[in-house]
């Protein structure tokens, strides 16, 4: 057996709903109004320290692959005089992480949107297998054959009961796997942090074949929602109830759908994990790296009315949160679940205090508190009574809807 098992924290929560916001609390470990990236693609300051300052000031350096939204600070750039193709202009742009590879999804052109300028590496991957055209993403890894051989946009949930058009090995999630294990075999021994970012699960809802039909709707959990939710609700609540992302789930069979491929979804990161860290135990590396399982939100999937994330229910705001620590004072928590209230902005402090620095030494920047304690077993003096998040609806079509806007707006 190749895993070791780690203390689930059942109680850990997100400082911001959208992609953007949280991760940037995740690494920054500040709150969404302290670094002010306050939505997708929005920069935060370039004064501001990342994970990867901070791993940096220990030796270690810090990869990132796979998803991020993180966008870089142009006006700050242009303003201090650093040029963005010089090696600082590079590192402040990418929020300090040395890119790997980024990949952050959704590659969709015509109507199925396009969120990239720049191609991803992964279209030639697909084109040197045999998977070629314009948009292999589009055409092949989020989308599926209809019974008459037609090409079906995975972008239209109703389509979630069928496989990706891609075999497993070759999907979004495999592929950041395998850039994972290379990472690991050119670094060797030597001290590393890296940022494995999967974009899946995420929309389009679609899983490769056997991980689209391992589930059924026998497999899901109810949903979790009421009829009094809608009688004199907040406005901004009624407003993300009424758009097109959340009215979609209440069309007869919409969970029935798309919730087990969902599920699909997660079951193929599983194997994923299952694989990278037997690739860690075959190089002799489980034993010295703590890994930290953990996402930027949940999904709604129709649970109080709503699709996506962005409000503050469990749904979207609480998200798993697995550290394995490798080290002999972690053996008393293993396999065990932590009741107590976590946040996102923890995970930054755990881990400067697992490379031996003291996150004390930052405590005029970071707004949360190492979780070592947790996980060697002592409870600290003093913990949390409450987690604040945040979530900027200005870029959402509700403030449309709400009639709301600022001057500049007008």
């Amino acid at each position: 057996m190749h895993w070791r098992p780690g203390l689930r924290f059942e109680r850990a929560y997100v400082q911001g709903t959208s992609c953007g916001n949280s991760r940037a609390s995740y690494y920054t470990g500040r709150h969404v109004r302290s670094h002010g990236a306050t939505w997708n693609d929005v920069p935060f300051d370039l004064g501001e320290w990342t994970l990867a300052d901070y791993m940096k000031s220990c030796g270690l350096p810090t990869v990132l692959l796979g998803k991020t939204h993180m966008r870089a600070d142009s006006t700050g750039l242009e303003r201090l005089g650093i040029d963005p193709r010089s090696e600082l202009g590079r590192f402040l742009a990418s929020a300090g992480f040395a890119v790997g590879e980024r990949h952050d999804g959704l590659y969709g052109t015509g109507p199925d949107g396009n969120y990239h300028d720049e191609e991803p590496r992964y279209h030639d991957w697909l084109r040197e297998r045999g998977y070629g055209g314009a948009n292999p993403w589009q055409d092949w890894a989020n989308a599926v054959d209809s019974d008459r051989g037609e090409i079906l946009s995975a972008n239209f949930m109703q389509h979630a009961r069928r496989a990706s058009r891609l075999p497993a090995e070759f999907s979004e999630t495999a592929y950041m796997t395998d850039r994972a294990i290379e990472f690991i075999d050119q670094s060797g021994d030597e001290g590393w942090c890296l940022h494995l970012s999967y974009i899946k699960p995420h929309w389009p809802y679609v899983a490769p074949d056997p991980y689209h039909a391992m589930y059924g709707p026998q497999d899901i959990l109810p949903v979790v929602r009421h009829d009094r939710e809608l009688v004199d609700p907040h406005p901004v609540y009624q407003a993300f109830t009424r758009s097109r992302w959340s009215t979609v789930w209440n069309k007869p069979q919409a969970r029935e759908t798309v919730v087990p491929a969902y599920m699909g979804m997660i079951g193929q990161i599983d194997d994923q994990i299952g694989r990278l860290t037997a690739h860690l135990a075959a190089r002799g590396l489980l034993d010295s790296t703590l890994i930290a399982l953990t996402a930027d939100h949940g999904d709604y999937l129709g649970d109080h009315w709503l699709g996506e994330k962005d409000l503050f229910h469990d749904a979207s705001s609480r998200v798993p949160l697995i550290i394995v620590d490798p080290r002999p004072q972690a053996d008393a928590t293993r396999g065990r679940v932590n009741d107590e209230l976590v946040a996102a902005i923890d995970l930054l402090p755990t881990f400067i205090e697992a490379v031996g620095a003291d996150p004390g030494r930052h405590a005029h920047r970071l707004e949360g508190a190492s979780l070592q304690p947790w996980l060697h077993g002592a409870r600290p003096d003093t913990w949390r009574e409450a987690v604040f998040a945040e979530c900027d609806y200005a870029r959402l079509p509700v403030l449309q809807a709400l009639g709301r806007g600022c001057p500049r707006d007008a």
